[in-house]
């Protein structure tokens, strides 16, 4: 069976990682903060173990102690990090350990140009692929993500199909450029939606009534991710997506919805919490006054 090393358990890490256990596939966890992966991996070998699998040499999950250790041996290597500066933190790290043939496969959201620097610098024999996904938390944790496959994904599709439907996007760093029109698109409805609520609570309309006839038209869905609570997506996040987007083309409107999550995430109580609170951060805040 195929060696499986993934890197990066955080909030999207951890439950696409789950999905690779569920499937008991030979994994090797790493991650900056080494309890989450000993957890994740003592889970893992408790179920194989009740399953009585463990004899079959099936479903072993083993924590690495570095990414250079982690990805030493794999067949198949899958990094889900915050942005492109840990991206290339990890890259440094695993590029001289990772064996010819073998694929590794970037899902963070780092931008098409990031992708193409890590292309000058992946070894002859390994195929790099670019597979951002859609979706949040939730999503992950259901395996139902949106997977964005850039580039030859077909040696990994089948692994990718763990997190959910594939898409082929075409060359290599078109995933990455997809997902950050997708979500410069739903980054830029959740402001817009926040700025509609605020100009409802400025009216002196009553918010439910505001937020069901939101809810009712074409930002149906921008409404629902407004105001949801049960999926991550912090503004520091938001900040990082939206200035790769701006920083690649003229984007007027989300230079202002870069400001208004800039502010978030400068506030400690809003950028680790759920986007719902980033949204109540915008419909108060004091535009009177120049953030810092």
């Amino acid at each position: 069976m195929e060696k499986i090393a993934f890197l990066g358990l955080g909030h999207m890490g951890e439950p696409m990682a789950r999905q690779l256990v569920a499937a008991r596939l030979p994994l090797t966890l790493w991650n900056r903060t080494p309890a989450k992966a000993d957890a994740l991996a003592a889970e893992a070998r408790a179920e194989v173990e009740a399953e009585a699998e463990a004899a079959r040499g099936t479903g072993t999950v083993t924590v690495a102690a570095s990414p250079t250790e982690a990805v030493r041996d794999a067949d198949v290597v899958i990094t889900m990090l915050a942005g492109p500066d840990a991206v290339r933190e990890v890259a440094d790290a695993i590029l001289p350990a990772l064996r010819p043939g073998a694929y590794w496969v970037e899902m963070s959201t780092i931008g098409p140009d990031t992708v193409k620097e890590l292309a000058e610098l992946v070894p002859e024999g390994v195929t790099l692929v670019d597979a951002p996904v859609m979706g949040s938390t939730d999503k992950a944790a259901a395996g139902r993500l949106g997977v964005l496959a850039g580039g030859d994904a077909t040696g990994v599709e089948h692994v990718l199909a763990r997190f959910g439907p594939v898409t082929r996007t075409g060359p290599l760093g078109s995933g990455a450029a997809l997902k950050l029109v997708v979500n410069t698109a739903v980054i830029g409805g959740v402001a817009l939606v926040a700025e509609a609520m605020r100009l409802a609570d400025a009216l002196g309309l009553d918010e439910g009534t505001a937020k069901g006839a939101l809810a009712a038209g074409p930002l149906a869905g921008a409404v629902a991710r407004a105001f949801a609570t049960d999926v991550h997506f912090g503004s520091d996040l938001a900040v990082k997506d939206v200035s790769l987007a701006t920083r690649t083309t003229q984007l007027p409107a989300m230079e202002a919805v870069l400001g208004h999550f800039r502010a978030a995430a400068a506030d400690p109580d809003v950028v680790h919490e759920d986007v719902a609170r980033a949204v109540t951060h915008i419909r108060t805040r004091d535009l009177t006054r120049r953030d810092s």
